[in-house]
Formats: C-alpha cells, sequence, structure tokens
C-alpha cells in the first residue's frame, strides 16, 4: 500500500524474541551474533577459529563482536597460574 510503512525484519525478530530476553529488548540478529562470538572466545576458541567462523579478516573486527565479561577473563587468567599447575 502506498505511504503504508510495514515493520522490516530486525523489528519482527525483536518483537518474537521479548519474551526469551531478561531485559524485556528483544534480540536482534546482529545482537545473537555477538553473544554467540562471545561466548565461544569465553569457552576457550582461538582467534583464528573466531575469525573462521564470523569471516572476519582481521583482529581489529574480530575485537568488535568479542566481548568476555570480567568473570572470564579472571576465569581464563586462574587457569593459567603456574601455582594451579602440578608438577
Amino acid at each position: 500500500m502506498p505511504g503504508c510503512r510495514t515493520s522490516g525484519p530486525s523489528t519482527s525478530s525483536k518483537q518474537a524474541t521479548k519474551g526469551y530476553d531478561p531485559a524485556g529488548e528483544g534480540f536482534t540478529l546482529h545482537r545473537l551474533r555477538h553473544s554467540r562470538l562471545t561466548h565461544l572466545g569465553e569457552d576457550g576458541w582461538s582467534a583464528p577459529m573466531l575469525m573462521a567462523l564470523s569471516g572476519h579478516e582481521n583482529l581489529r573486527t574480530l575485537g568488535i563482536y568479542v566481548n568476555p565479561s570480567a568473570e572470564a577473563v579472571a576465569a581464563a587468567l586462574a587457569e593459567q597460574d603456574p601455582a594451579r599447575r602440578q608438577r
């Protein structure tokens, strides 16, 4: 219809996912991409593996998507603590 504007796919997916989002904002595919890459990074996936999965060709652009939590960084550092290693 002329002059009638329909909601786009981003709006539709946000509305469809509001019930699953604790903040009630809804998810977009872009936001889910950020979450997926962040969780894989926190689970120990290497940067080259994340780059292959995401299609990024340099670390700078990959870094935009991978945002580990402070807890994940602390856990990774604790894992590498020499005092925890068995001799």
